[in-house]
């Protein structure tokens, strides 16, 4: 099992079992997470970005797999995903490279190509 894969288990074996164990604060927090993503004024896609944005600033990359899967699967192009990621380096400077590295990885993992459009 490679290192995203391994992320996206763990990840999945812990949901479960907080939601097995009927956690009142997990399940508020998905309801919290269910209204954040919601279209509103800013559409999901957008949303998605700007947690991608945050999750590379703040060296999450479960956070970087989950939202870069989510943002491409609400419609985000390579492009919008690779500029969040330049953002957030921007935004954090040094250690953010090394987060955007990762953040590449994810994005070539679950196939986001670039079509050409920066």
């Amino acid at each position: 099992m490679n290192e995203l894969e391994e992320i996206s288990a763990r990840r999945k074996k812990a949901h479960s079992r907080l939601v097995a164990l009927k956690s009142k604060v997990y399940e508020g927090f998905l309801a919290m997470e269910k209204a954040t993503y919601s279209d509103g004024a800013l559409l999901k896609k957008d949303k998605e970005l700007i947690a991608v944005g945050i999750s590379v600033a703040k060296n999450c990359e479960s956070c970087m797999q989950w939202h870069i899967g989510e943002a491409a699967a609400a419609g985000a192009s390579f492009e919008e995903v690779f500029e969040a990621v330049e953002v957030a380096i921007e935004m954090g400077g040094g250690p953010a490279t090394v987060s955007a590295r990762f953040a590449l990885e994810v994005m070539d993992a679950i196939n986001l190509k670039p079509t050409g459009k920066r």
